[in-house]
């Protein structure tokens, strides 16, 4: 009876040493005590505790399958917002409403007909879609993910911008006719002129912004990308070169400008055999506004022009939005050039905002300082 015993606490000291191999060093060391100094009954209960661990759900009547996966919840993913795009998105929202201010004072002003005010009233409303432009991309980048919606908010990004600078090209053209042509300029053939401008203009630029959904993209090849997808680098480059021939077109009809702005003051100097201070004043008037435009108009846009010739999908993210964020600005500053610096529109918008008729809210002849 005794050698039984003795047999059976034999059996359960190698039972509790193997499961404490498993269990680790502090479940050793109880299994040895209780096989030490408890009774057979206390040990087998001790025994049954321990390779129970690896089952203990079981023995609770818990249910230890696998749950499947149509019942499992799906985690939100949060979405980040990338700080340029909501600046991007901020910026089209201040250019919309600005341009729209313009647009607003030139339709409700009988007075503000003439071609220089049309095309002024263009630059605008493509600013305004320029705008427009740039919260549908923000949608689309985060909320819409259709690559059609993509390449149409491409499409119309690239019409906006470039109807934006061939206004700017019509309207250096109309200032330029404006001094040589001064005798037909107010006639009824510069008005039919300047339609003419706007229609194929705005041709031109929807032909290209249809370019990406006519198959000018790199949806299905990304190494094609440009630094603004989902625009190829052939579009890309196409539209750069085509801005730097319009830009260096704008600054050799400025320089026209200048010369028969100086020349029309030696004019008026040798007539009255001298050249009085409002002249001179207003012939340096007019290049320093020349100036500005110039440098303001290339700064905003060679940069992006020239990095886009250059850079590629691979080319660092922070150059991008950096070239692109002051040619986009551009348009926030074409209504402060072209708009609120004449003193026409100024004076709508401060009949709109106050109320009250000018005493003399007529039409003034063109000066070189308004070039």
């Amino acid at each position: 009876m005794r050698l039984a015993r003795d047999a059976f606490l034999s059996l359960i000291y190698s039972s509790s040493s193997s499961s404490s191999s498993l269990d680790g060093r502090g479940m050793e060391t109880r299994a040895r005590s209780v096989v030490v100094i408890g009774p057979p009954a206390v040990a087998m209960s001790n025994l049954l505790l321990n390779t129970s661990l690896f089952n203990w759900d079981v023995l609770e009547g818990r249910n230890t399958s696998p749950v499947p996966s149509w019942e499992l919840e799906p985690v939100p993913v949060p979405v980040i917002l990338n700080p340029w795009d909501v600046l991007l998105c901020v910026t089209g929202t201040l250019m919309s409403c600005e341009n729209a201010v313009v647009i607003a004072l030139i339709s409700y002003t009988p007075t503000l007909r003439a071609p220089m005010f049309i095309l002024i009233g263009s630059l605008a409303f493509a600013d305004l879609l320029a705008g427009l432009s740039l919260i549908l991309n923000f949608i689309v980048t985060y909320i819409i993910d259709s690559g059609f919606v993509m390449l149409l908010s491409a499409g119309l990004l690239i019409t906006a911008f470039s109807a934006s600078v061939l206004n700017i090209l019509a309207i250096t053209v109309d200032r330029y006719l404006s001094l040589y042509n001064a005798l037909s300029y107010h006639t009824e053939s510069t008005l039919t002129f300047t339609y003419v401008t706007l229609v194929l203009l705005w041709v031109v630029s929807t032909l290209l912004g249809s370019l990406p959904v006519l198959g000018w993209n790199c949806l299905e090849d990304e190494s094609t990308c440009s630094i603004c997808r989902p625009v190829n680098k052939s579009n890309a480059a196409a539209l750069a070169v085509s801005f730097l021939l319009i830009f260096a077109l704008i600054l050799q009809l400025y320089l026209q400008i200048c010369k028969i702005a100086f020349r029309h003051a030696q004019q008026i100097a040798v007539q009255r055999q001298f050249m009085t201070a409002s002249h001179s004043s207003s012939t340096t008037k007019g290049v320093s506004t020349l100036t500005t435009i110039l440098g303001t108009f290339a700064f905003c846009w060679i940069p992006l022009a020239m990095y886009s010739l250059v850079a590629d999908t691979r080319s660092p993210v922070i150059y991008t939005y950096a070239t692109a964020l002051p040619a986009i600005c551009h348009s926030i500053i074409n209504p402060m050039i072209y708009a609120f610096r004449n003193p026409e529109i100024l004076r709508s918008l401060r009949v709109a905002c106050c109320g009250c008729m000018p005493y003399r809210f007529t039409m003034r002849p063109r000066t070189p300082s308004d070039v």
